[in-house]
């Protein structure tokens, strides 16, 4: 595997990545990079995570002119988080250069954007959608582009964006780069690259190459009843620092979250029927550690890009091999480890058997946690904080009192009831969830699709941050 001063890119970009935290490049990026220097089309086929986001912004960055005052480079984007992400992994890489990358997104003031576009970026990250109003109130130009990014291709075209990136396309110059990444290569993706781009080079991400270690898989054969309850003592066994836990539906979101904030979890909810600000205001609690829990649908999830989510729960099996491999690519990032748990009922054994076998990954089947071993867990995790604060010393106003109690009380009682108070109690409020049919698999888009490359800070490679999703159709 290349470093990045070996693939010859520019050395304020490498001094940036080295900032990041990063030395070597990843397969797509090690691939990827050298040709479109060159100037060549590229087609890349390569899952999210891979560090596509890098593989094409450091040559965006390599070949924009900051002596021009005007939009050089255009990427598109599925949805506002992705365009987001993309723009701000940009703005990291030239953090030396003076390049400027601005994002264009459904749900923000067209105006707040207009007087963006005013300032003149060299780099433009947008929805569809929302490039489309622009283009029409001639607040962006794009006759001058010499670089275009399709990312996320496959699923611009899932959310019906085809005929609105082939106006856009249309819109910008013939005589440009043009790079296209996509997980999957459908019909309309091919005919695409057929009509736009000028003898593109395949580059293809084995699926060994995408396949990440640190993640385990495990899965725990439970009745749909059960599952609440064993939720419960697994957070209580493995107390996560960072979890998502995935519901099928909204209602099963919105249930699961009311029920484990019952029982003493700070979690909050994410699904499609939240406004924008209320997933800004839910994602903003999560990035900062306010809450420990996010339940949240596929479809809400796949914006999600948290670093430090160490792990997630399916409480619902997911339908398919691409959903399940995305919802595990939400933990074991940037070589860190992560832990994915599937609950599976007996009547969906067969459709666990499909995923393991579709995203080449082995789930291990464990033994559901006791209810004394959960006690056991809360009550050790307490006296670990407990200890903790002793250690720390922040206590002295607190002497006088305890010396009060002390005289009343035995030590022995008052320890107990201090870990009493500080470990979650299971409230005897009981929880009934709306059970949930399952879902039988859709027919899989892809032949392997396994979770992303997300490799090591230092010395195992720079992953870049994107996201897939269709939360919104980026309007």
């Amino acid at each position: 595997m290349s470093t990045f001063h070996e693939l010859g890119i520019n050395q304020a970009i490498q001094r940036a990545i080295t900032d990041m935290g990063f030395e070597e490049a990843s397969p797509i990026q090690e691939k990827a990079i050298p040709i479109a220097l060159s100037g060549k089309d590229i087609i890349g086929q390569a899952q999210t995570g891979t560090g596509k986001t890098a593989a094409f912004g450091i040559p965006i960055l390599e070949k924009v002119d900051t002596s021009k005052d005007y939009v050089q480079a255009l990427v598109i984007a599925p949805t506002r988080e992705l365009a987001i992400q993309v723009s701000e992994e940009i703005n990291r890489l030239s953090s030396y250069m003076g390049i400027r990358s601005l994002p264009i997104y459904g749900g923000q003031a067209i105006e707040r954007q207009i007087k963006a576009l005013k300032k003149r970026p060299h780099i433009i990250t947008g929805t569809p959608g929302r490039l489309l109003d622009h283009i029409k109130r001639k607040t962006l130009r794009l006759d001058r582009i010499s670089m275009v990014v399709l990312d996320e291709a496959d699923e611009m075209l899932d959310m019906g964006f085809l005929e609105d990136i082939e106006r856009i396309l249309k819109e910008t110059p013939k005589e440009k780069q043009t790079l296209l990444f996509s997980a999957t290569m459908p019909r309309p993706i091919q005919n695409l690259a057929e009509r736009f781009m000028t003898n593109p080079e395949l580059i293809k991400i084995k699926a060994k190459e995408i396949t990440s270690p640190t993640v385990e898989q495990v899965y725990y054969e439970v009745n749909e009843r059960q599952k609440f309850d064993v939720l419960s003592r697994l957070l209580d066994v493995e107390n996560p620092e960072l979890t998502i836990i995935f519901g099928r539906t909204k209602r099963r979101v919105d249930e699961l979250n009311d029920a484990l904030n019952k029982r003493g979890y700070m979690a909050e909810g994410l699904h499609g029927d939240l406004s924008q600000r209320q997933r800004d205001v839910v994602m903003k609690k999560f990035r900062e550690g306010s809450i420990e829990i996010l339940v949240a649908t596929d479809v809400a999830a796949r914006g999600i890009d948290v670093s430090g989510v160490t792990h997630v729960y399916n409480f619902d099996i997911p339908q398919d091999p691409e959903s399940y491999v995305h919802r595990i690519g939400r933990t074991g990032r940037a070589g860190k480890t992560g832990l994915a748990t599937t609950f599976v009922t007996p009547r969906e054994m067969g459709q666990l058997r499909s995923i393991e076998q579709a995203s080449k990954g082995r789930i291990h089947r464990k033994q559901i946690p006791t209810v004394a071993e959960a006690m056991e867990s809360k009550q050790r995790i307490a006296s670990e904080k407990l200890i903790q604060m002793v250690e720390e010393g922040n206590y002295s106003e607190f002497k006088h009192t305890a010396t009060e109690l002390l005289d009343q009380f035995d030590s022995v009682t008052l320890v107990s009831v201090v870990l009493k108070m500080m470990t979650k109690e299971q409230t005897n409020i009981p929880i009934q969830l709306t059970v949930e049919e399952p879902r039988y698999s859709k027919k899989s888009k892809l032949r392997v699709k396994g979770k992303s490359g997300r490799n090591n800070k230092r010395h195992k490679g720079y992953n870049g941050k994107d996201t897939r999703s269709k939360h919104k159709r980026g309007r």
